[in-house]
């Protein structure tokens, strides 16, 4: 089979006709995503390849690490060819890795490239890219626009003032509608070194000065409605573990009085604190039809050395294997009881949690197909063997038809392609199942399953 041809991954007629004749053409809804909407805003356009491939792509780096490759060629002060082709000179080494296929689907889709990227052809390809990203057609809004983007959500702290998204709305002829998500982790990490200058960010954004818990989440809840007021229909948590325990209203003033007067909080009132703001803003989000996402067991900057060296999101976090997944089921439980648990997506970074994430979710579904979502396969598990796990997951413990679909939980604009590639991967699923003698060969049927999963699901879960 040709490499990437226009059949790659649909391994029978009736997966190629799935792909090709009902998900291919489909929009996206990109809910999470790590894009900079101040790139957006001002219609940024790249230097080179290198800029838009290597800036912030710290799933390339790890591979480079894991490859030899000099640090200076990757985040140090190399010039823009020399790191290209540095990673140019890895890549056939990448066999069987989703970045193999995803960098050959955005050098094809694009910018035009069809064959397979080595040290040999690395400047023949860099000039290509560049050439092209000079090109006016090739700044991000139009980026974005060539990749039929519908709906992208960036990644915000409370305190931000939104001003970007105000921008972008502002621009009718974009066509794209680029909504912020509520992401407090600044505000739940208390244990954190930077909580106490956090506080005083978020007291100056709300206008309001924080002494407690009330005062807190009082503050949050202002902030929370400015985003709406803005478009954002969706929140985000990243969490190292499923977070559960008791705490009552007199403990969490206690301990937020602790930190704020300078002392330090034991791991045991971190996480009693954490699981108070958590049901605190979960019913803040029912109440106002948002939806609460639950990003769960990535260990943060194992590395010391590199850690201190390079800072956060460099490409040295791991998979958190978790420890008490039963905290999940008290976390939904306390919400539900007052019927103020909020549509929610639960994302694990491990794929052992897959079983036990469905049979969880399913004991609170109710009112809203779906309502608690299994996550997309996330960040080191949506390669090709991931989303088959976790659809097979979906399919077998819960119901495959209502799943939401694909994000990119990227900082790319040109990482789109992973939507092509799921959905490849999706009609594969499912053909494999009719070919099985598993379910029928009822076109009509498997025609409505993989376009509500590939986009209409996601588009009436969040009411778009």
């Amino acid at each position: 089979m040709k490499f990437l041809n226009d059949d790659f991954l649909l391994d029978t007629p009736l997966a190629k006709k799935l792909f090709h004749d009902y998900a291919e053409k489909l929009p996206i809804i990109d809910y999470h995503s790590h894009v900079m909407p101040s790139m957006i805003a001002e219609d940024y356009k790249f230097k080179s390849i290198t800029e838009l491939w290597l800036g912030g792509d710290h799933y390339k780096w790890r591979l480079m690490r894991n490859c030899g490759i000099d640090e200076n060629l990757i985040t140090g002060k190399a010039d823009d060819f020399s790191k290209f082709k540095a990673f140019a000179s890895v890549m056939p080494l990448f066999i069987g890795n989703p970045m193999y296929v995803w960098c050959h689907l955005e050098l094809k889709r694009y910018f035009g490239f069809d064959g397979a990227l080595n040290a040999d052809n690395a400047k023949e390809v860099y000039d290509l890219c560049n050439k092209k990203l000079n090109e006016q057609d090739f700044s991000v809004k139009n980026i974005i626009k060539k990749s039929n983007v519908e709906v992208l959500c960036t990644t915000d702290d409370p305190i931000d003032d939104l001003s970007y998204h105000k921008k972008i709305a502002a621009d009718k002829e974009f066509g794209v509608k680029v909504l912020p998500t509520f992401r407090p982790d600044k505000a739940l990490n208390i244990e954190s070194g930077s909580f106490l200058s956090y506080i005083k960010e978020l007291e100056n954004a709300s206008d309001m000065e924080i002494t407690g818990i009330l005062e807190l989440i009082r503050a949050l809840i202002v902030r929370l409605d400015y985003f709406t007021q803005n478009g954002c229909f969706i929140s985000d948590h990243a969490l190292t573990d499923y977070t559960y325990a008791d705490c009552s209203d007199e403990d969490a003033d206690l301990i937020v009085q602790k930190r704020l007067s300078g002392e330090e909080v034991t791991p045991a009132e971190a996480e009693m604190f954490k699981t108070y703001l958590l049901i605190a803003l979960g019913e803040e989000y029912a109440k106002r039809d948002m939806t609460m996402q639950l990003h769960v067991s990535c260990l943060r900057n194992p590395n010391t050395v590199m850690f201190e060296k390079l800072g956060p999101d460099t490409g040295f976090d791991t998979i958190n294997s978790s420890t008490q997944p039963v905290k999940l089921a008290k976390l939904l439980d306390e919400l539900n009881k007052d019927d103020l648990l909020p549509k929610t997506i639960v994302y694990s970074l491990d794929p052992g949690d897959n079983r036990l994430i469905e049979s969880i979710i399913n004991a609170f579904q109710g009112s809203v197909p779906g309502k608690i979502q299994h996550g997309s396969a996330w960040w080191f598990n949506d390669s090709r063997f991931g989303m088959t796990e976790h659809f097979k997951a979906l399919s077998e413990d819960s119901v495959l038809g209502n799943f939401i679909g694909m994000l990119t939980d990227s900082r790319s604009f040109v990482s789109y392609t992973r939507h092509e590639y799921f959905r490849r991967i999706l009609c594969k699923s499912v053909s494999s199942l009719v070919e099985n003698g598993e379910y029928p060969e009822d076109e009509n049927a498997l025609k409505t399953i993989v376009e509500n999963v590939s986009y209409y699901n996601a588009k009436r879960y969040f009411g778009l």
